[in-house]
């Protein structure tokens, strides 16, 4: 009989890092959009609504700078929560 392991599933691989404006941010979302359309439906570990918004709320407490205090809220931010909702565990 084979084992079967458990894999997670992957982030999606849209890149967050030049997003500085609300309309990069818009950009960045219709990426995301397009990488959910092409594989990611069947390969992010947060598929669904209720786990892409479990997976936010889970990365969105958990996440402080390096001094312990809140960051402040930037477009580029909200980008990196996205893209953390899409694997987070």
């Amino acid at each position: 009989m084979r084992s079967v392991g458990y894999e997670t599933g992957r982030a999606t691989s849209v890149d967050p890092s030049g997003v500085s404006s609300r309309d990069d941010f818009a950009d960045f979302l219709q990426a995301v959009l397009q990488d959910y359309e092409s594989g990611g439906k069947a390969e992010w570990e947060n598929a669904t609504v209720e786990r892409l918004l479990d997976g936010l709320t889970a990365f969105s407490w958990a996440r402080v700078d390096g001094q312990g205090d809140q960051e402040t809220p930037t477009w580029r931010l909200f980008a990196e929560m996205i893209v953390a909702a899409t694997g987070y565990e």
